[in-house]
């Protein structure tokens, strides 16, 4: 569905943003970077079956660079997930650290930003719900919510 009015994600409380990636160097290496690749959708699939993990939304872009922009309810959350011994994500790092390591065929990346309630802003239009507003809720961007400044101060 297409919002055509300018619509805003409202998000309740704290949330974490997750930019989390990989960069293919050397595209030849295709048994390097294939097993990089094929890890995600795998982690993915679990986090959305276990909504209790604190997993919220992704989105993601493919390119020689992969970026995956994830929304999550808490840091701590987070740090569970990839430090857990029972979760997809530590048996795929440490395969990552034993076939690739330091030998510079494949890069991988994340950053991190804890977000305070009040402290983002974001608008679409034209758009079906997107990142945050496919996170959050939806509502449209008027009366105290139709500027930049208003949706930070709200």
């Amino acid at each position: 569905m297409i919002y055509k009015d300018r619509m805003t994600a409202r998000m309740d409380g704290d949330f974490v943003v997750f930019l989390i990636g990989m960069r293919i160097n050397k595209p030849l290496a295709v048994h390097k970077y294939l097993p990089v690749l094929n890890a995600m959708p795998k982690m993915l699939t679990e986090l959305y079956t276990k909504p209790d993990l604190g997993f919220i939304h992704h989105e993601m872009w493919f390119s020689r660079t992969i970026i995956l922009v994830q929304y999550w309810r808490s840091m701590e959350q987070l740090i569970d997930y990839a430090k857990s011994k029972d979760s997809a994500h530590l048996p795929a790092w440490q395969a990552f650290n034993k076939a690739v390591g330091t030998d510079g065929s494949v890069g991988i990346w994340h950053e991190t930003y804890k977000v305070g309630q009040g402290a983002y802003e974001n608008v679409y239009a034209n758009m079906p719900a997107f990142g945050l507003g496919k996170a959050g809720v939806l509502v449209e961007a008027k009366g105290g919510l139709k500027s930049a400044t208003d949706r930070l101060n709200s």
